[in-house]
Formats: structure tokens, sequence, C-alpha cells
């Protein structure tokens, strides 16, 4: 199925529109194109970031959309998730850092992985997979990305808000999860206590849409209810 401007699905058709670009111009890396990523996303030009000031992240490795085809978003229960998410794709799923250009066969599909810097504290995945020329519904999306500390933080929570559906892990455990049909609100979602352990820490996700857009946010918030925001960030 080809999915560029007009995409048919069931018995209707949506027409891509494209927004107004208020994000300054940012260049991507080669091979990446440009025609709807950079109104959104920028590459990363230092070797780590820091969340922004209300501690959303927003530097991910991203995955092309693997083809998922849903015709409603109201399937997604927790059951048909867990099944769904923990179904291998590709190998390495859940154990591999990806390299930016790195390439996984999933099915008939050959995706790339992205190292990209979201400009806004949302990260559009519509927009990723539009501006890529890739498939937009009926898709699943894989994220990572790393987080290193100085020391110790405990008892925080991972805060989540996506369209539509998601799951996420932190250090090779589930962290929380988003179910059913939903618009991406902001801390929608929050997981059980944890500890951000000195050092490293890989935080991986999974976002699942039908029709409609696609987008994600997270951030860790302390026992007082603040963006927890003294760790850095990596993709590289």
């Amino acid at each position: 199925m080809q999915t560029k401007q007009l995409y048919k699905w069931g018995t209707f058709y949506a027409l891509l529109t494209c927004g107004i670009a208020t994000a300054p111009f940012y260049a991507l890396g080669k091979g990446d194109s440009d025609k709807g990523l950079t109104p959104y996303f920028s590459s990363p030009v230092t070797k780590s970031a820091t969340p922004n000031a209300d501690g959303f992240i927003g530097r991910w490795l991203m995955l092309e959309p693997i083809d998922k085809p849903n015709r409603s978003n109201t399937v997604f229960t927790d059951s048909y998730l867990r099944e769904t998410f923990n179904t291998e794709y590709f190998p390495g799923q859940f154990t591999i850092w990806p390299k930016a250009g790195q390439k996984v066969k999933v099915g008939k599909q050959t995706l790339k992985w992205h190292a990209l810097d979201s400009n806004l504290f949302n990260v559009k995945l519509f927009r990723f997979a539009t501006g890529l020329e890739k498939q937009y519904y009926g898709v699943l999306f894989w994220v990572v990305t790393a987080i290193d500390c100085e020391e110790d933080i405990p008892d925080v929570r991972m805060s989540v808000g996506s369209n539509s559906a998601s799951m996420w892990w932190l250090n090779g455990e589930e962290a929380v999860i988003l179910s059913g049909d939903r618009r991406m609100v902001m801390d929608d979602c929050m997981s059980k206590r944890l500890t951000l352990k000195k050092g490293r820490n890989i935080i991986r996700g999974a976002i699942i849409n039908g029709p409609g857009m696609s987008d994600f946010c997270l951030r860790f918030i302390n026992e007082e209810g603040k963006p927890v925001t003294n760790f850095t960030i990596s993709n590289l």
C-alpha cells in the first residue's frame, strides 16, 4: 500500500495537510529527508543533551514505522498491547543499542534507525513518518534513548503521554502502559516509584496507532511532583 499524500483507510480517504512550521530550521544528518522533518526535528550536534526546563526528553533513536494495520484504536487493550509489544519484530529488539543509519529487517520491510532531537516538548511521530515519506497510519513505532546519572535518583516516576497506545521500559523492566484510544496529554500516566541508577539507564518505548496522529512526551517526576532534570541524554 502506497502512502504519500492520499491514504485509503477502510471506506474513507485521509488527506495529509501540512501545518505551519514555527520551529527554527536545522540541518539534518546525511541521508535524512528534509521535506517534513526540519520543522519538528534536528540532528544531534553534541554528544549529550539535557531535558528541557519542564523535564521532557527530546533526544531519541527512532525506527522507521513498522506496518501494523488496525482500522480502529479501540482494540488497544492491555492484553492486546502486551502480546503485540512482546512480539519480536527484529533481532535484539529489547537488548541492542542501535546506531543512526543502522537497518533492520521486519518481514518484507527494511527499516532504518534515526538519531533525532525533537524541537518541541513532544515527539511528533506522525511528522517523523510523513517527513520520511513512510506509512503513517496503521503503524508501530520503536524508540530508545539513554539517560546518564551522576548518582542514584530514587523515588521518581516515569510520566508519559501518547497518541495512541504505548508501553515503556526502563532498564529492561516494564514501567508504564497506556492502553485504549487516547490523545496525547502531558503526564497522562505515571509509573510506580522507580530509581534512576548511577550511570546509564536505557528507556525503550513502543507506540501503536491505527488512524489519526501519533506522538508522545516523556519525563520523570519526583516525589514533590517537580520535573527531574539532573541527568544527560544520549542517542549516539
